[in-house]
């Protein structure tokens, strides 16, 4: 199937925000005069005649854009109209969905390192992450270094004449850090380094790493991007000479979204704009709430004047988002006394969804005490990711739960 022009794409009012979140990357007019852009259900696409398939290589050759699909490992009509729509929030040249974040991260990572590369993660992050640069990547070559996220001159000194990308969460998972990316992306260019954003807690709503100098952005979708809890998809933004490396190394690995997945991830980018604003809201007060409770120890927001990186996150981010840590008076088993008396949320390992989900994440670790202690997660962290609920009632049903 052909795609419309680009004329046909609504692109002069959809430059950011709800209009963007809307309109940006879906043409105009739509197959079957239909509002919403359809799923393309197919695994392959046909060619008229011989003459078509040589036309279609000429160009592929030539580098010029592809006027039509050839294959569902390569490329979706759906799939494009997300990565256009991404692509636009982010303001990135491209974007490119992928089956997982995880795939995106992986993927991306394979794509930029080579064996005896190293790179440096600045700060905490999603421990699968944290396992592939530690566990996977020595597999072929290449090493990876922690450095402090509140500490740039650890940044400077983990920099070897092997590095090629230093990498960094924001806000990270699970204490919310929020590393200067105006730093980072500044020794990132002064060493000719690339520098690479995980912005799954933040979204393009609440901060666009690329108008702070980094190379690269990447989401789980199954998170915020999406926001229904019902699809898996992860998404690299960059200039287009990288994301083009990249798009290769996908159809070689395999781990590309599927056209469902996309138009799911479309319907829910529409009303990211509405939810983040509430989530936002929501955030604040809550974190509110649990900073002044007697029962609650401490509270991880970088929206709070007591969190270490609350000015830069104030200085970086439109929004603080909408999952707060903190941590319960007492240990293991009042906490999960805590989380059982919780009424409103559901109990589960993800976040940014509509609806709203709390974990004690050292359950989820082990069930071994010395694991637990070695992974620098408390037994009394509590994180709790806000869905889109009225903040009365969950602070209610936070209240009631906490009252021992």
């Amino acid at each position: 199937m052909k795609e419309m022009k680009e004329t046909n794409r609504i692109s002069q009012f959809a430059s950011s925000g709800s209009t963007a979140a809307v309109h940006a990357g879906e043409d105009r007019r739509k197959p079957y005069a239909a509002l919403t852009t359809p799923v393309v259900q197919t695994s392959t696409y046909t060619f008229e005649n011989s003459a078509e398939i040589m036309e279609f290589v000429r160009r592929k050759e030539a580098g010029g854009p592809d006027l039509r699909d050839e294959y569902g490992r390569y490329s979706n009509p759906t799939q494009r109209a997300v990565e256009r729509k991404l692509a636009s929030l982010e303001g990135a040249e491209r974007a490119l969905l992928f089956a997982s974040g995880m795939c995106a991260i992986t993927t991306a990572l394979l794509t930029i390192l080579e064996r005896g590369d190293h790179l440096i993660m600045v700060g905490e992050a999603y421990r699968r992450t944290c396992e592939f640069l530690e566990d996977w990547l020595p597999r072929w070559g290449m090493t990876a270094a922690r450095a402090a996220a509140d500490d740039p001159a650890s940044w400077e000194s983990a920099v070897r004449p092997s590095t090629r990308l230093i990498y960094a969460e924001v806000p990270s998972n699970p204490y919310l850090r929020v590393a200067d990316l105006d730093r980072l992306s500044a020794l990132a260019k002064k060493r000719g380094l690339l520098a690479a954003v995980d912005a799954t807690f933040a979204t393009p709503v609440n901060l666009r790493p690329l108008e702070h100098g980094a190379d690269l952005v990447l989401h789980s979708a199954t998170k915020y991007l999406g926001g229904h809890n019902d699809l898996l998809a992860g998404v690299v933004a960059a200039p287009a000479a990288l994301a083009s490396r990249i798009e290769k190394a996908r159809g070689v690995l395999g781990g590309v979204g599927s056209p469902h997945d996309a138009y799911l991830l479309l319907r829910g980018l529409k009303t990211l704009d509405l939810r983040l604003r509430r989530q936002n809201e929501n955030g604040r007060l809550v974190a509110e709430f649990l900073d002044s409770h007697p029962t609650v120890s401490r509270v991880f927001y970088p929206g709070l004047p007591s969190h270490p990186d609350h000015g830069t996150a104030r200085r970086l981010m439109n929004g603080f988002g909408g999952v707060i840590s903190f941590e319960v008076k007492g240990g293991l088993e009042r906490t999960s006394l805590f989380i059982d008396r919780l009424r409103l949320p559901y109990i589960g390992p993800t976040l940014g969804g509509v609806e709203s989900i709390v974990q004690q994440q050292a359950l989820f670790l082990s069930s071994n005490p010395e694991t637990r202690r070695k992974s620098g997660i408390a037994d009394n962290l509590v994180r709790y990711a806000l869905g889109i609920e009225d903040a009365a009632d969950i602070i209610a049903d936070l209240k009631q739960a906490l009252e021992f």
